[in-house]
C-alpha cells in the first residue's frame, strides 16, 4: 500500500478534498454488512459490471472503496485506488489478491504514477463526488490503449431527494453534497478528456431488496419507456478517441461458399489487395454443384493470390465463418458472401474504417441506396427493417441492417469475442448475430458502411424467408434475456 499526497494550489480544492477524505474514512470505520438500499444497490451494480467486464482482464477502479466491485469482476490483475486510507486498508484486508493504492484519482498519471495500462477502467459513483471531473478523466487517458473501455456510472439528479431521505432513514450511505450530472454533461467531459462515448443507458429503478418487485423493476421496467427515465443510475461506456493503426495490417477475407460455382472466378478477379497483403479463405459448405472444384481450379490458376480452401464439416454460414476465422492469418478479418450481392470492390471502405480507428466492428448496410430490381424481395426488405429496429434497441447502438453478410473486425477483438462466446452459446446458424451480440457485449463501437446491393448473377439464395424469419424472432427473444434484461 502506497501513499501519494499531491501538492495543492487551490485552497478551496484542498478543503474539499480534506472534507471528503474525513467523510469516507468515517464511513469505512463504521462499515458493516451492507443492508437495505445500499446493499441491494451494490449487489445490482456488481451484476451489471460482471456482464460488461469479462473475467481475466486487467482492471483499474478509481474510487474503489472497499474493493468489493473490483473483486466481483475476477480480474487477472486488479488495481483499486481511493483517497480514503481507511477504505484502502479495509479493501486490502478483504481482498488480498488485489492491489490497492491510497491516492487522489486527480493525480495518478504524473511522476510516480501507475505507469501501466489497463483493459478496463471503472469509475463507479465517483464523478458525482469529484472536484474536477475533466482533470480526473484526463488522468485516465495515459492508462489506456486503443482497446481499453472506460465505464462510468453516476447518480441521476432526479434521485437527489430520495437519496437524502434514504440517508436520514439509515437505508443509504451518507454522502456529502454532490455534482448532479446529466448524461450529455458526462459525454461532453469524456470528449474533452480524449474519449469517445459509445453508448449510454439507465439502470436500477428500485434499489431496495423487495422480492419479485425489485427484479421486475430493475431487469425489465428500467429498460422500458417511460420508466427508464426514472432510474437511479446512468451508465456510459467510452473508448479512447480514434487514432490510425501504426502500421498497415494484413487482411483475411473469409468467403463462405455453398452452391456458388459460377461466382468463384469473379471473387478472384474482383477482390482487391488491401493493407500489407490480402488472403482469401474459402470455406465450402456441402455444395450440390461444382463449387469445390471451382475453388481448387481458381487457386491453381492464380498463384499470385494468397488463397486457401477448407471443406466445412458442420452446417450453416455461422459455422463456416468460425472455421474461416480460425484459419485466417490476417490482423483484419472480413466476411464476403460468395453470391457477390455486395461488391468486393467495396471492401477497401470497410478496411479504411478499421485502419483509421473510426470504428471497431464494421457492418455493411444495404438499406440506404436503392437496390437492383431483384436484389431483395419485398417481404425480406420489411423483415430487415423490423429486425434493424429490434436489434438496435437490444444492442444499445444503431444497427440498420442486421443481415448484411459483410462484416469486418480486428483479430484481437474477435479472439476476445470468441473466448466469451459461452455467454450466448452456439445459437446462430447465420453468424451475423453471434458477431453483433458479442461486439455489443464487449462495448465495441459498431459503425455501418452503406453498400449498393446487387442482384445475383448465379444461383439462388440460401435464405428461407418464413422459417428463417421465425428463427430470427426466437433469436430476438433469446438476445433480450442475455443482453437487455440481465
Amino acid at each position: 500500500m502506497t501513499h501519494a499526497e499531491p501538492p495543492r494550489s487551490d485552497p478551496a480544492e484542498d478543503q474539499y478534498r480534506r472534507e471528503r477524505i474525513a467523510h469516507w474514512d468515517g464511513v469505512a470505520s463504521r462499515w458493516g454488512r451492507r443492508a437495505g438500499l445500499a446493499g441491494a444497490y451494490h449487489r445490482r451494480l456488481e451484476r451489471i459490471y460482471r456482464y460488461l467486464v469479462p473475467p481475466g482482464l486487467k482492471v483499474l477502479e478509481l474510487g474503489c472503496g472497499t474493493g468489493d466491485l473490483l473483486a466481483a469482476l475476477q480480474p487477472a490483475v486488479g488495481v483499486g485506488i481511493d483517497f480514503s486510507g481507511e477504505m484502502v486498508g479495509r479493501a486490502a484486508e478483504r481482498h488480498p489478491g488485489l492491489r490497492f493504492l491510497e491516492a487522489d484519482a486527480h493525480c495518478i498519471s504524473g511522476r510516480g504514477g501507475l505507469g501501466e495500462t489497463f483493459d478496463v477502467v471503472i469509475l463507479s459513483d465517483l464523478i458525482n463526488d469529484a472536484w474536477d471531473i475533466q482533470k480526473l478523466l484526463a488522468q485516465v487517458a495515459p492508462l489506456t490503449t486503443r482497446r481499453t473501455r472506460v465505464i462510468v456510472n453516476f447518480y441521476s439528479r432526479l434521485w437527489g431527494l430520495p437519496l437524502a431521505i434514504g440517508q436520514r432513514l439509515g437505508l443509504a450511505r451518507p454522502i456529502l453534497y454532490q455534482n448532479w450530472l446529466t448524461v450529455p454533461d458526462v459525454e461532453n467531459l469524456l470528449r474533452l478528456a480524449g474519449f469517445q462515448p459509445i453508448r449510454a443507458w439507465q439502470e436500477i429503478l428500485l434499489p431496495l431488496p423487495i422480492p419479485l418487485l425489485a427484479p421486475l423493476c430493475n431487469r425489465f421496467l428500467a429498460r422500458l419507456w417511460p420508466f427508464r427515465h426514472l432510474a437511479l443510475s446512468n451508465f456510459l461506456v467510452a473508448r479512447p478517441k480514434p487514432r490510425p493503426l501504426p502500421e498497415e495490417p494484413a487482411v483475411s477475407v473469409i468467403v463462405p461458399a455453398r452452391n456458388e460455382e459460377g461466382n468463384i472466378p469473379n471473387i478472384f478477379a474482383r477482390t482487391p489487395e488491401m493493407g500489407a497483403g490480402t488472403e482469401l479463405i474459402f470455406v465450402e459448405g456441402h455444395s450440390q454443384d461444382g463449387t469445390w472444384a471451382a475453388i481448387e481450379r481458381e487457386i491453381a490458376a492464380h498463384p499470385e493470390r494468397r488463397a486457401r480452401a477448407f471443406r466445412q464439416t458442420g452446417k450453416g454460414k455461422g459455422d463456416a465463418v468460425r472455421l474461416g476465422f480460425a484459419q485466417a492469418s490476417g490482423d483484419v478479418l472480413m466476411i464476403l458472401d460468395a453470391d457477390l450481392t455486395v461488391p468486393p470492390e467495396d471492401l477497401p471502405r470497410f478496411y479504411e474504417v478499421l485502419r483509421l480507428g473510426e470504428g471497431e466492428f464494421v457492418n455493411g448496410v444495404r438499406l440506404v441506396y436503392p437496390m437492383e430490381k431483384e436484389a431483395m424481395r419485398f417481404a425480406n426488405l420489411l423483415g430487415n427493417k423490423f429486425f434493424s429496429l429490434a436489434f438496435s434497441w437490444l444492442l444499445g447502438q444503431p444497427v440498420k441492417d442486421t443481415l448484411c453478410g459483410t462484416k469486418v473486425l480486428r483479430r484481437p477483438d474477435y479472439e476476445t469475442l470468441a473466448a466469451n462466446r459461452s455467454h450466448f452459446g452456439d445459437f446462430d446458424p447465420f453468424g451475423d448475430y453471434d458477431l453483433l451480440f458479442g461486439a455489443a457485449k464487449l462495448g465495441l463501437e459498431i459503425v455501418e458502411v452503406p453498400v449498393r446491393y446487387r442482384e445475383r448473377t448465379y444461383g439462388t439464395t440460401n435464405i428461407q424467408r418464413w422459417s428463417h424469419g421465425w428463427l430470427l424472432l426466437k433469436m430476438c427473444a433469446f438476445a433480450a434475456g442475455r443482453i437487455k434484461f440481465i
